[in-house]
């Protein structure tokens, strides 16, 4: 399975549903709309992207192939701006 991990640098502050996240060593700032928050929140709980997936499949009236590629291509836009951390697990 693949696991997720936030570093110690990455902050991040839900703003009544919609999150801000900080990488403290770029000092860089990135914004998450509601679907965006969720997903941070629910890879931070499981750490890791199936149990997140289907936790979205059940609340999201969406396809799953959809949100699968969704998901994954917001795991990799995080993590090439090194706000997660990904390894097999």
């Amino acid at each position: 399975m693949m696991r997720v991990a936030i570093p110690e640098t990455v902050l991040f502050r839900d703003l009544d549903g919609e999150a801000v996240i900080l990488e403290t060593v770029s000092g860089r700032y990135y914004g998450l709309n509601e679907v965006g928050t969720r997903m941070w929140l629910l890879l931070q709980r499981h750490g890791g992207i199936e149990p997140a997936y289907r936790d979205l499949l059940s609340e999201y009236q969406v396809p799953g192939d959809q949100l699968r590629e969704d998901l994954l291509q917001f795991v990799e836009s995080l993590s090439s701006r090194h706000l997660l951390e990904l390894g097999e697990g």
